[in-house]
């Protein structure tokens, strides 16, 4: 079951058009909002009768142990349970929500998020909401360094945003929610056969993603490919040497591999310059990959970035790091921590903009701890809820 841990602290393209042309026409309304370095959250004028909420912002925390379906491991670590921190902002009757996952390898603990967003209380429930990303600048100077903590904030702010204006916030946005990219499942790594008997489970997903990382990834793959002939992407995170990717990929794109994602450890830039030259396979950076000013960097090594929205700070800079990773013509994905539904909804409203999507956290979790945004066979499925679609179970 899920436990808390404590108690709360207190207009679209013609529907004629392609998917292709829908999300062509997505991505310009969005690279013409972007506009500069920085993006204005409230472009799009709001629907009448609707407007910012005029009463006082609160902010509720609450955290969670979230029981996993399968013990989730990667190349450098297992885990049974995730644990999260859920932001709620209110306002006017309203309630919006974000996320924040605990996260060893970031050191991000949940007692350092709560402690973060205590300390910005004032700042937070003093601010008046008419732009999340104007509401992200303001509170950079006290929660600037604890991403994943601003990261909760930005996306129950949008989501509060989008309810007080009747809207969701792809459609603020100027997007077609219709437009971008299926989601890939992950599969995490055990022994070859409960790692098939996991594809297994959620059989002819339309694209899989295997973490390696062993002494045995080729094994793996090849006997996953005799089970399956949908897409594979790979993730090591970080876990190979050059030589072993170098190895590896000619391999793996037999075996039908879509791409390879962080091979090398994150600062491994001379190896990175070396595979991205000579690499059977197109390589996204993920972990070397964090914040907005890394984009430019990558350009170098990769072919393209898979942004973390609680590794950059939430929804207002990654449409920035989007916009300027299409600019420079790297590829774009976001993805996701082991979470609820609470930060998969708000990944969502991104998925208009991007090439790939890597979303299934909530897919992992015996039970989830809200509903919005669901996912059948690689589809993603909008509510019919404003803001970023997301309730609380409970709330």
């Amino acid at each position: 079951m899920i436990t808390p841990l404590d108690e709360p602290t207190e207009s679209l393209p013609p529907a004629r058009r392609s998917p292709d042309d829908r999300a062509a026409w997505s991505r310009r309304r969005f690279l013409q909002a972007a506009g500069g370095a920085m993006l204005a959250a409230g472009c799009t004028s709001p629907r009448a009768g609707a407007g910012p909420g005029r009463g006082r912002l609160t902010m509720t925390l609450r955290e969670f142990e979230l029981p996993l379906k399968h013990t989730f491991t990667i190349s450098r670590d297992s885990k049974r349970v995730a644990r999260t921190l859920i932001v709620e902002l209110g306002q006017d009757g309203r309630r919006g929500y974000g996320e924040a996952p605990e996260s060893g390898y970031y050191g991000a603990t949940l007692a350092e998020t709560r402690g973060a967003l205590e300390g910005a209380r004032p700042a937070i429930e003093r601010a008046r909401l008419e732009d999340p990303a104007r509401l992200w600048e303001q509170l950079r100077p006290v929660l600037g360094g604890h991403a994943f903590a601003q990261c909760a904030v930005d996306e129950a702010a949008h989501d509060l945003w989008g309810k007080c204006r009747g809207q969701p916030v792809w459609k603020l946005w100027g997007l077609d929610c219709n437009a971008g990219p299926l989601t890939d499942y992950t599969i995490g790594i055990d022994t070859i056969d409960v790692m098939v008997a996991k594809m297994q489970e959620l059989p002819n997903w339309p694209i899989y993603k295997i973490k390696l990382g062993t002494p045995h990834d080729i094994e793996i793959v090849e006997a996953l490919r005799r089970h399956s002939q949908a897409v594979f992407r790979i993730d090591a995170n970080a876990g190979w040497t050059v030589a072993e990717t170098l190895h590896k990929a000619p391999r793996l794109k037999e075996l039908g591999v879509e791409f390879i994602e962080q091979p090398l450890p994150p600062d491994d830039w001379t190896g990175m310059k070396e595979v991205f030259a000579r690499c059977a396979l197109p390589v996204i950076a993920d972990e070397t990959c964090r914040a907005e000013s890394d984009v430019d960097r990558c350009r170098e090594c990769f072919h393209g970035i898979n942004i973390k929205v609680v590794k950059c700070g939430g929804l207002t800079p990654a449409r920035r790091m989007i916009a300027r990773a299409q600019h420079l013509g790297l590829k774009t994905m976001v993805g996701c921590m082991t979470e609820s539904t609470v930060g998969i909804s708000a990944i969502a409203q991104l998925r208009p903009m991007l090439d790939y999507v890597d979303m299934d956290g909530a897919l992992l979790l015996a039970k989830d701890i809200a509903s919005g945004v669901t996912i059948e066979q690689g589809r993603v499925r909008y509510p019919k809820v404003n803001g970023c679609g997301v309730r609380l179970c409970g709330a």
